[in-house]
């Protein structure tokens, strides 16, 4: 069972996410907070597995809660449950550790599979919010794209042929459980190496990972969308089908996350493709590497 923390200072939206993951029967609400500091006081009392803050909030905003819930509860992974997209709103909650970004307007089974992701170490984030990270990565100024690329390059040079091969893989949206069985280890080895690529790189989380993984040209598109496993989900985000099952559908919205190359992704064609242009092609795997959208 995950043990989710929800933080909002309406007690009418906090009634709300408590049903919805009451719901799906995978997740128990541990505590409920009103405002930012609470949720932090909450979060280092009862060790929850998933903290799930709203931005605007009292005495402390969720942003800068998300940073200190990350900075001194290691073991509580931070999602942002907000009305608010706005790019810098994303742009900080990422960049504090938050490994899901989710919106309020979307549908309760994206809270319900966000919530699922980041417990599992993985990352989630809204359709909407996804489209900002890949336009993020595409940039307007082929200056700054190419800096960007170098730079990226040069910090996966620094790690060792093990870990770029693991970056590789969490660029690419495998879970724990799937690069274990790639590379043939067991899942704390993974695991060690996932940490250690963070470490070396520099950045907070898997996301932060997976865009450094992009940037320095180390996501293989042909290894990811050819698995047999295709449509499980991206970055562990998706709920798995059960030994014996057929995939789960989704819900008929754009399927952000999914590496099925039979589903839609963002608008782009299965594989990013109708325009032909290679840049076009990455930035379409962009979006199932962040995101996933199923039914649980």
């Amino acid at each position: 069972m995950i043990r989710v923390l929800p933080a909002d200072d309406e007690a009418m939206v906090r009634a709300g996410v408590r049903a919805i993951l009451d719901s799906g029967g995978e997740a128990e609400v541990v505590a409920e907070a009103g405002d930012g500091h609470e949720a932090v006081e909450l979060a280092r009392a009862h060790r929850p597995d998933v903290a799930l803050l709203d931005v605007r909030m009292p005495r402390l905003d969720g942003l800068a809660a998300a940073e200190e819930i990350v900075g001194t509860v290691p073991g509580t992974a931070v999602a942002v449950l907000t009305t608010f997209s706005e790019r810098t709103y994303v742009a900080r909650a990422l960049a504090g550790g938050a490994t899901g970004f989710l919106l309020k307007s979307g549908d309760p089974y994206e809270l319900l599979a966000g919530v699922r992701a980041v417990a599992g170490g993985a990352a989630f984030l809204s359709p909407k919010v996804a489209r900002y990270v890949i336009e993020g990565l595409g940039g307007a100024g082929g200056g700054g794209r190419l800096a960007r690329e170098a730079e990226a390059r040069a910090r996966a040079e620094a790690l060792n042929p093990r870990e770029r091969e693991v970056l590789g893989l969490v660029g690419a949206g495998l879970s724990t459980p799937e690069i274990a069985a790639r590379l043939h280890l067991v899942e704390g080895t993974v695991k060690a190496y996932v940490s250690a690529v963070l470490d070396r790189l520099g950045v907070r989380n898997r996301v932060q990972a997976a865009i450094v993984a992009y940037e320095a040209g180390r996501v293989d598109r042909r290894r990811t969308v050819s698995s047999g496993a295709a449509a499980r989900g991206a970055v562990g985000g998706g709920p798995r089908a059960r030994a014996g099952e057929p995939p789960r559908e989704g819900s008929g919205r754009a399927a952000y996350g999914s590496r099925d190359p039979g589903r839609g992704s963002c608008g782009e064609g299965d594989d990013g493709q109708r325009d032909g242009g290679a840049q076009k092609q990455a930035r379409g795997h962009v979006v199932r590497i962040v995101h996933t959208h199923e039914h649980p």
